[in-house]
C-alpha cells in the first residue's frame, strides 16, 4: 500500500470513529454539564454510576475487540462464511454479558454505589442513576457488534451518522428531563438517566437497520466446528485484562471517594475532558485493529509492521497537540460549572497532570489495543495491562493517598505513572514481533 494510500485508509477509519466516539463522549459530557448546575452531590453521584457501567463497558469491549480481531483477518481472507459465523457467535455472547449486567444494576444499584462512597446521599443518587442506565446495556451490546462490522467493512461512517442521532436525542433530552422544560417534569439525575437510555435505543435502532442494509449475504456456510479453543484464547485474556483494569480504575473511583466528595467531584468533572480526547485519537486504535488485521490475515508482515510504526507516529503527533490545548484551556473550562471554588481549582490542577500523561495512554491504546491485539495474541496485552495496573498504579495511589496523604492531584500522579511503564513494555514485545499472527479458520 502507498503511502498517500495509507494514510487516507487510516483517515477513512479513524475520523469516522474518533467523531463517533466523541458523540459517545458527549452522553457524559452533556450530562455532566447539565447535572453541574444542580451540585457537588448530583456531580458526583453520576460520576461514579459511571465507574459501575464502565466495568460493564469494558467487558462488551472486550468481546467487541475480539470480533474486530476475527472479523478484519477472515475478510481479510476472503472468507465470508467464517465471517458471518464470528459475528453471530459475538453477538450472542455480548447480549448475555449484558443481561447479567443489567439484571445486577436493576436490582442492587444503591449497594453497588455504596462500596465507592461512604456520603449517603451521593450513594442515594447514584444508585437511582444507575438503575435506569443499566437498561441501556442490552443495546449497547448490540451497537458494539454491529458497529464493529461495519466498519471492519470499511464503511465506518454509518455508525457514525448513527451516534449522531443519538447525541441530538440525548442533548435535547437533557435539556427537557433536567430542567423540566417543554411542560416535563424536573427530573434532574433522573432526568439525565432517562435521557440516556432512550438516546442509547434510537442508535440501537439506526445502526440495526444499517447493518440490515450494508451487511454481506453470502450462501456459502461455515464448515466444521467453531473453533472455540482459538476463540477463548483471545476472549478470556481480554477479558481478564479489561475486567482487572477496570477493576483498578474503580479502587482509583474509591481512592478518591475516600478523599471526599470535593475531590471525588473534581475527578468527575474531569471525565468530560478525558473521554473527548481520548475519542478524538481513539480511532487511530480502531485503525491499527482493522487494517494491521487485514495485513496479517493476507500474510503481509512487513507491511503490517511498517503500518503500525506509522500508526504509532500520528498518535504521538496528536496526542502531544491535545495535551497543549488542554492544559491551556482547562482554567476555563472548570467555569462553566456551578460548583465551589476549590472543586474547580482541584479540577485545573488534575488536569495538568492528565495532560502530561495523555501521550502515554494514546499510545498505549493504540499499540496495546489495536495492534498487539490484531494477531490474537491477546495474552500479551492481558499481561501487560495487569502488570501496570496491579503492580505499580494501585499500590502508588494507595501509598501517596493513605500513607504519605498526599494531595488529590499527587495521588493522580502516583497512579497514573504506571502508563509510562506500561508504554516501555509494550514497545519491547511490539519490536519483538511474536504478536503477528495469523488466525486458522
Amino acid at each position: 500500500m502507498k503511502k498517500h494510500s495509507f494514510f487516507r485508509s487510516v483517515c477513512a477509519l479513524a475520523v469516522p470513529v474518533a467523531l463517533q466516539s466523541m458523540l459517545q463522549a458527549s452522553f457524559s459530557v452533556v450530562d455532566q454539564v447539565m447535572i453541574g448546575q444542580l451540585g457537588g452531590v448530583e456531580v458526583a453521584a453520576v460520576g461514579l454510576a459511571g465507574k459501575f457501567t464502565g466495568i460493564y463497558n469494558v467487558v462488551i469491549s472486550a468481546v467487541g475487540a475480539v470480533a474486530g480481531i476475527m472479523l478484519s483477518q477472515y475478510m481479510g481472507q476472503k472468507n465470508t462464511a467464517e465471517t458471518r459465523r464470528s459475528l453471530t457467535v459475538n453477538l450472542r455472547i455480548c447480549l448475555i454479558i449484558a443481561a447479567l449486567f443489567t439484571l445486577v444494576g436493576i436490582i442492587v444499584p444503591k449497594q453497588i454505589m455504596s462500596l465507592y462512597i461512604n456520603d449517603h446521599a451521593t450513594a442515594e443518587t447514584a444508585g437511582r442513576y444507575l438503575a435506569i442506565v443499566s437498561c441501556t446495556f442490552l443495546p449497547t451490546a448490540g451497537i458494539t457488534i454491529l458497529s464493529t462490522y461495519l466498519r471492519c467493512m470499511e464503511k465506518a461512517t454509518l455508525p457514525l451518522w448513527a451516534g449522531l442521532a443519538s447525541a441530538a436525542v440525548n442533548t435535547c433530552l437533557n435539556w427537557i428531563l433536567i430542567f423540566g422544560r417543554l411542560g416535563a417534569p424536573t427530573l434532574g439525575v433522573t432526568g439525565a438517566a432517562l435521557a440516556t437510555l432512550l438516546s442509547q435505543l434510537v442508535y440501537f435502532v439506526v445502526v440495526l437497520g444499517m447493518f440490515a442494509k450494508y451487511r454481506e449475504r453470502s450462501k456459502d456456510a461455515a464448515t466444521g466446528t467453531f473453533a472455540w479453543r482459538q476463540y477463548l484464547s483471545m476472549l478470556l485474556p481480554l477479558l481478564v485484562s479489561e475486567f482487572m483494569w477496570v477493576l483498578g480504575e474503580n479502587v482509583y473511583a474509591g481512592i478518591y471517594g475516600h478523599l471526599g466528595t470535593d475531590a471525588s467531584a473534581a475527578m468527575t468533572l474531569t471525565n468530560p475532558v478525558q473521554s473527548l480526547a481520548i475519542g478524538a485519537l481513539c480511532g487511530l486504535s480502531q485503525a491499527a485493529a482493522i487494517l494491521i488485521g487485514k495485513r496479517l490475515g493476507d500474510g503481509d508482515r512487513e507491511a503490517a509492521y511498517q503500518e503500525a510504526k506509522k500508526l504509532l507516529f500520528y498518535g504521538l503527533a496528536g496526542s502531544l497537540m491535545l495535551s497543549a490545548v488542554i492544559f491551556f484551556v482547562s482554567p476555563r473550562y472548570v467555569l462553566i460549572f456551578k460548583v465551589e471554588t476549590g472543586i474547580r481549582e482541584l479540577t485545573v490542577q488534575l488536569l495538568a497532570v492528565y495532560a502530561a500523561i495523555m501521550p502515554f495512554k494514546v499510545l498505549n491504546m493504540i499499540i496495546g489495543s489495536g495492534i498487539l491485539r490484531s494477531g490474537g495474541k491477546t495474552t500479551y496485552v492481558m499481561a501487560i495491562d495487569l502488570m501496570g495496573t496491579w503492580l505499580f498504579g494501585v499500590p502508588f495511589g494507595l501509598l501517596t493517598a493513605f500513607v504519605f496523604h498526599r494531595s488529590v492531584p499527587l495521588v493522580y500522579l502516583a497512579l497514573s505513572l504506571e502508563e509510562c511503564i506500561r508504554f516501555a513494555v509494550s514497545l519491547v514485545v511490539f519490536r519483538r514481533r511474536g504478536w503477528m499472527k495469523r488466525l486458522e479458520a
